[in-house]
């Protein structure tokens, strides 16, 4: 019997099975911030909302989207390959059309102003870059690239965007809605009419250079990730919910060496029992108001 393909779900937030832990105000934040100048940031969909790219999760970390694509499926099936382009056709000009918010660039600013020790995110969009960050680490990789599954050549997703509407000139399904991973909803009929573009090098498929559900995050991001909890002072998690494996791990590494942890996050995170404190409302606002703050105080 052959070996059967191991079961993938969509991880999703459990029931609360401890007490919730301590809430704060900005100004208490504002000294968790000063007090621990080596701060490790970790930031979700949360940061990007205001950027107009919607949330993958409600406040109590249920799932709000259609199920993404997997990795396996991506890989085994021509016919999969073909409804995620069809479906990034349209997404990838939402992604296009976001630019970075305060909060992107109030977390830049502490950055230059040298407090903290590096700033992940498990965003795809790329706007911590944009907003100037460069202490960074795409956990899951960045849509503006894409690479080819056949010969690893890479190239740029506006590229592939611009073969795409030339191989679909008279392709024009009815958009249903829209998600956070760059893609869009779709009606199951459009997708027979769709083409596919393929590697220019060795006509190759072509997957987006980030990490699917069932993918695991490559091992130099974690090592980097790693190394940087071993020189940080505390962790900082802005606008995530924690329920995906890959950001807990980081907050549960972190919990293991000690390290003070505080979240800014509008809902239930999956780390609730490891934090000291946690801060509600937009993630935007308080940031923006965090950092100018700590902005005026390094001016004066």
């Amino acid at each position: 019997m052959p070996n059967a393909r191991p079961l993938i779900r969509i991880p999703q937030m459990r029931p609360a099975t401890s007490a919730a832990p301590p809430t704060a105000d900005e100004a208490e934040l504002g000294r968790f911030v000063v007090d621990h100048p080596g701060l490790l940031v970790l930031t979700g969909a949360g940061m990007s909302t205001g950027s107009g790219i919607p949330a993958y999760r409600d406040a109590d970390g249920q799932w709000l989207r259609r199920d993404p694509i997997l990795f396996q499926d991506f890989m085994a099936s021509a016919l999969v390959r073909r409804r995620y382009w069809a479906r990034s056709y349209f997404g990838w000009r939402l992604m296009q059309q976001a630019r970075p918010n305060a909060a992107h660039r109030a977390l830049a600013r502490l950055e230059q102003l040298g407090r903290l020790s590096l700033l992940v995110t498990q965003n795809v969009d790329g706007l911590h870059a944009t907003a100037g960050s460069s202490l960074l680490v795409e956990l899951h990789g960045r849509l503006a690239r894409v690479r080819c599954l056949q010969c690893g050549a890479g190239c740029d997703r506006d590229e592939v965007q611009a073969r795409l509407e030339a191989l679909n000139p008279d392709w024009h399904p009815e958009v249903l809605g829209y998600n956070p991973d760059g893609d869009a909803e779709l009606d199951a009929s459009a997708y027979p009419g769709f083409r596919v573009a393929e590697c220019t090098v060795c006509g190759g498929p072509l997957k987006p250079d980030v990490v699917f559900f069932g993918e695991p995050v490559p091992q130099t991001r974690a090592q980097a990730v790693a190394e940087a909890i071993a020189r940080s002072s505390a962790v900082l998690v802005v606008g995530s919910s924690l329920v995906v494996m890959s950001g807990y791990r980081i907050v549960r590494q972190a919990a293991a060496a000690g390290l003070p942890i505080a979240a800014i996050n509008d809902g239930r995170t999956r780390a609730d029992e490891l934090l000291q404190f946690k801060l509600g409302g937009d993630c935007v606002g308080v940031l923006e108001r965090i950092g100018a703050q700590i902005d005026g105080a390094a001016a004066a």
